[in-house]
């Protein structure tokens, strides 16, 4: 999913119908993704490395899937739209 979203961005502009549905589709998948597994199988961790233009979580995988150790970036600004404080608190590994 995050690699048709990126696509998308690149074909198309980014406020683009196609891209925004693929935005919005991939951070629902998300949070279906830490509501169903988190913390025992992937858990929310701040990206402090990330030159993106606002805060992002990485969704980091305990143990890698075909390969993959984490499920994309989820910024933290749509994390808060979606998730509870409570659930945020839960699903994360914050030093």
């Amino acid at each position: 999913m995050n690699h048709a979203w990126k696509e998308a961005k690149e074909l198309f502009e980014t406020e683009s119908p196609l891209t925004k549905s693929l935005r919005d589709l991939k951070a629902r998948l998300q949070v279906r993704l830490l509501r169903k597994y988190a913390p025992q199988q992937v858990y929310l961790l701040e990206d402090r490395t990330s030159d993106a233009l606002e805060p992002l979580y990485g969704l980091s995988l305990v143990q890698p899937i075909a390969g993959h150790t984490d499920a994309a970036h989820l910024p933290i600004r749509v994390a808060q739209e979606h998730l509870s404080e409570e659930e945020i608190g839960r699903f994360g590994f914050f030093s």
